[in-house]
Formats: C-alpha cells, sequence, structure tokens
C-alpha cells in the first residue's frame, strides 16, 4: 500500500503550476501562491522527495515528429494474476512504442497508448508484442482519429 503524504493549500497551488509547466520558474511560482520563492523550492524539493512529484517529463506532440499514429490497443489474457500481469507490463516497457499503458476493469486486462508513424509500423508491433505472446488471449485496436484534448494528460484543473 503507497503511504499517502499530506499536503496543504499552498502546495495544492503549486502541483497545479507544475502540473501546467514543469518549467515555471520558482520566482513566478511563488508570485502566484503568495509564497517567498525560497519556500516554493524548498516545498518543490519536499514533493520530490516524498514521490508526490514523480517526474519533470516533456509532452511530446506526435503529429510534429515522424510518430504521427496514435493507436489504443484494449489487450485481454488468458490468466491474469498478479505475477502474469506484471511480466506482460515489463514486457511492454521495453517497447518505446508504448507512451501509455494502464491495467484496467472489464473485460479487457490492459489499455495500452501506442505511437507508430504507419499503419504498417503497428502490425509490426502488435505481430511482435501481441500477437505472438500466448498470454494474450485477444486484443482490439482503436486508431484515433483526432486529439480533443491536446497534449494535457494531468489537468490542472482537477482537484487534489
Amino acid at each position: 500500500m503507497v503511504e499517502t503524504v499530506d499536503i496543504d493549500q499552498f502546495d495544492r497551488r503549486i502541483i497545479a503550476i507544475v502540473r501546467r509547466n514543469t518549467l515555471t520558474p520558482a520566482r513566478a511560482i511563488a508570485a502566484e501562491v503568495g509564497l517567498s520563492e525560497s519556500a516554493v523550492l524548498r516545498r518543490l524539493r519536499r514533493l520530490r522527495a516524498e514521490g508526490v512529484i514523480v517526474a519533470d517529463v516533456a509532452l511530446i506532440d506526435p503529429a510534429r515528429l515522424a510518430s504521427a499514429i496514435t493507436i489504443h490497443v484494449l489487450v485481454e489474457l488468458n490468466q491474469s494474476g498478479l505475477h502474469r500481469e506484471q511480466a506482460f507490463a515489463e514486457k511492454l516497457g521495453r517497447y518505446p512504442e508504448v507512451i501509455g499503458a494502464w491495467n484496467v476493469t472489464g473485460r479487457t486486462d490492459f489499455l495500452l497508448m501506442v505511437s507508430v508513424p504507419s499503419i504498417e509500423a503497428y502490425q509490426h508491433f502488435s505481430d511482435e508484442v501481441l500477437a505472438s505472446d500466448e498470454n494474450v488471449r485477444d486484443f482490439e485496436t482503436l486508431v484515433s482519429l483526432r486529439e480533443i484534448v491536446h497534449l494535457n494528460p494531468l489537468r490542472a484543473s482537477l482537484p487534489l
């Protein structure tokens, strides 16, 4: 079980700002939340040390690169269970095409987000990763036609 961390309203406001843009300078955060720059830096260090802020990442717009096709895949395993699911999750981590993966409830076991430059590249990925895996019972491919929420997986307006 993950240990929760106590955060106050200042921390919540700092997190909301960092969610929008991790490169926001501490002085700008300080001005917005009403703390000193050094207090904001201390809080950011603590939030990172306590695992609240897990990583500072860059969100890449795949349309600006060669990887212009986003595909969602629903994967159903033959056998579930902690060890089988962990093994599948570890396997997915070896493929850079997988830009998101969730263990989900319902008929399927996993929801994948895959970014590839072409349908042929996805065919290669699905043959190599999914169709050849003896524990994959079935998978359904959903090709994204257009993105509705652009590069905003952790919306700053979500409550903390």
